[in-house]
């Protein structure tokens, strides 16, 4: 018999932020490897923008909502578009539903969503150290891919691709410090715990 450690719920719903930022980080891990350019956009990118990045995280919101999580809702929930809108940005044209999207509107996009970003990182100044790096980190990731396209610098790109590797892989770091901190009851990967004044 394999010996377990009682994991205590205590209001009856699991906690969804693991899987949040497990799908966040796996996918814009999987993005920046095509961005700092090992291989191409392909259906493997889009498919993982769609299911994991885009509807896993709208779930981890939704159940971030049932659990009186303001933030955990907003993040999610709004990231989890993110990625359902980008690959909307890219197959939509060539399904026939509108003109591709310019370099500007481009830097519009993700410098709308890198601003968001940064009013977002605010938040995680009361929660720990891994949700400030993962935000931080974003923020950058967001302010380089807007570089890139605004001056159609490919090092620009590679750079912000290896940058967002780094981003998707904190994320991943702290989703499973998430899931393994609560199986051990105990702190098994440190995620810098901030706290309260």
């Amino acid at each position: 018999m394999i010996p377990t450690t009682p994991v205590t719920v205590k209001d009856g719903i699991a906690n969804p932020a693991p899987l949040g930022l497990c799908a966040f980080g796996m996918t814009t891990v999987l993005l920046n490897i095509h961005n700092a350019g090992f291989f191409e956009l392909n259906t493997m990118i889009l498919a993982m923008g769609i299911f994991y990045g885009g509807l896993a995280q709208v779930i981890a919101g939704v159940i971030e909502a049932k659990k009186n999580n303001t933030f955990g809702l907003t993040a999610f929930t709004s990231y989890g578009f993110f990625w359902l809108s980008l690959v909307g940005l890219l197959v939509m044209p060539k399904l026939g539903w509108g003109v591709k999207a310019s370099e500007l509107s481009m830097c519009c996009y993700l410098g709308i969503w890198g601003l968001f970003t940064f009013c977002l990182f605010f938040g995680t100044l009361r929660l720990n150290r891994a949700l400030q790096f993962v935000f931080a980190s974003l923020t950058i990731l967001f302010f380089l891919l807007v570089l890139g396209d605004a001056t159609g610098n490919e090092s620009i790109k590679h750079l912000a691709g290896y940058e967002g590797i780094i981003c998707g892989l904190s994320a991943i770091y702290t989703g499973i410090a998430g899931v393994l901190n609560e199986v051990y009851g105990k702190v098994v990967m440190p995620i810098g715990t901030v706290t309260s004044k």
